[in-house]
């Protein structure tokens, strides 16, 4: 098993199950998507272009999927947090049930043909 699977596999319930689908769906809709463990946190590259990362904060009880290029995102930015982040969105998850699959979707599907964008907009 590789680190960025050991991260999701070790997390406490209710992470780990939101971590599972989180994969589960970036690995449907990325294609050719491969996780790397980096930063000590699994992120998700489509060849050479990152696309996303996910996080958990404990102390806060929520995980982030965090979006790498979303200075271009257009699609349901209203539903993300860039808290204490300067350029980073993300969609954050306290529950398993709190996943809406469209939103996720089509952001990673947006995500996924922005993805030769850089990490800033210019």
């Amino acid at each position: 098993m590789n680190p960025a699977e050991e991260y999701i596999i070790n997390q406490k319930e209710p992470y780990r199950s939101v971590l599972l689908h989180l994969k589960a769906v970036i690995e449907s809709v990325v294609i050719d998507v491969d996780m790397k463990y980096k930063w000590g946190i699994p992120c998700f590259y489509a060849g050479k272009q990152p696309i996303c990362y996910l996080n958990v904060s404990q102390k806060k009880k929520f995980v982030d999927i965090a979006f790498w290029n979303s200075a271009h995102l257009t699609l349901h930015t209203d539903k993300m947090v860039s808290e204490n982040r300067k350029v980073v969105k993300s969609l954050r998850y306290f529950s398993l049930e709190e996943i809406d699959q469209e939103v996720l979707v089509e952001v990673l599907q947006e995500c996924y043909l922005l993805k030769h964008k850089g990490f800033y907009k210019r």
